[in-house]
C-alpha cells in the first residue's frame, strides 16, 4: 500500500472521530447518535411517570379480583426467619398444619407429600432427586452443586437452610419471593426424608419395619 494511501485512510479516520465526538455536549433537538450508549437509555417503569405501554397509562396492573393481601410475618419470628432470638439458628419444622380435622399423622403425610411436589419443582433439577447434587443441570456444566447427602448438611441447622432458601447462597439464587414460608419448611421436612433414605441403619427403623426386613433377609 502506497505511503499516500495510508495517510488518506489515517485522515478520514480521524475527520470521522472527530466529528463523532466533538458535539458531545451540546444541545439538540433530537437524541444523539450514540456508539456505545452503554445502557443509559432503557425501556423500563420510572416513578412518577406515566407508561405508555397500557392503554391506561397506569405502570402496573390492578389486583385480580378476590386477591387476598398476605401480612408480612415480625422479622423476629423463627418460623419467618429460622433464627429462635434474631440471632442464632434454630431447629425444628414449624410447619402451620392444615385447618381442618386430620390427625396429626395423616397432617404429617400430606406436608411430606407437599414438600416432596415443591423439591421436585424448585429443587431436584439442581440438587437430583436424592438430594446429592447430581440434578439435570449438573449434565449442562453447572458445577459445585450442594450435596445435601454430606455431614456439613446434615448437621446443618433446619434455621439456615431455611435461610439458604429463602435469600440463597453462592450460585443458588434466593427463592423466597416463590416459594411460600411453610412450603419451605415442607421442602427442608422432605429434605431430612432424603438424607435419612441415603443414610440409615436398621436402628432407624420402627420394630415392625426391622421384623419384616430381618425377615427377608432370612434364605
Amino acid at each position: 500500500m502506497k505511503l499516500g494511501t495510508i495517510f488518506l485512510a489515517l485522515a478520514l479516520v480521524l475527520i470521522t472521530v472527530v466529528s463523532l465526538a466533538g458535539f458531545r455536549g451540546d444541545h439538540f433537538s433530537k437524541p444523539p447518535f450514540e456508539i456505545f450508549p452503554d445502557m443509559n437509555y432503557q425501556d423500563k417503569v420510572k416513578d412518577q411517570v406515566p407508561s405508555a405501554f397500557f392503554a391506561d397509562g397506569a405502570a402496573s396492573r390492578a389486583p385480580i379480583p378476590g386477591t387476598v393481601a398476605i401480612e408480612m410475618p415480625a422479622q423476629n419470628d423463627y418460623w419467618a426467619t429460622g433464627k429462635w432470638d434474631g440471632v442464632n439458628w434454630g431447629d425444628g419444622i414449624p410447619v402451620h398444619e392444615a385447618r381442618d380435622n386430620r390427625t396429626a399423622l395423616q397432617a404429617d403425610a400430606a406436608n411430606m407429600a407437599r414438600g416432596r411436589e415443591r423439591y421436585t419443582i424448585s429443587c431436584e433439577a439442581c440438587h437430583g432427586a436424592v438430594g446429592d447434587g447430581k440434578g439435570i443441570v449438573s449434565k449442562y456444566g453447572l458445577n459445585g452443586i450442594a450435596s445435601y447427602q454430606t455431614d456439613r448438611l446434615r448437621n446443618m441447622s433446619d434455621g439456615e437452610i431455611f435461610n439458604t432458601i429463602t435469600n440463597g447462597k453462592g450460585q443458588m439464587i434466593g427463592l423466597g419471593y416463590n416459594i411460600s414460608v411453610d412450603d419451605r419448611w415442607r421442602i427442608i421436612m422432605y429434605i431430612r426424608a432424603l438424607q435419612l433414605s441415603q443414610n440409615a441403619t436398621l436402628q432407624d427403623a420402627s420394630p415392625d419395619e426391622q421384623a419384616l426386613l430381618n425377615k427377608s433377609s432370612k434364605p
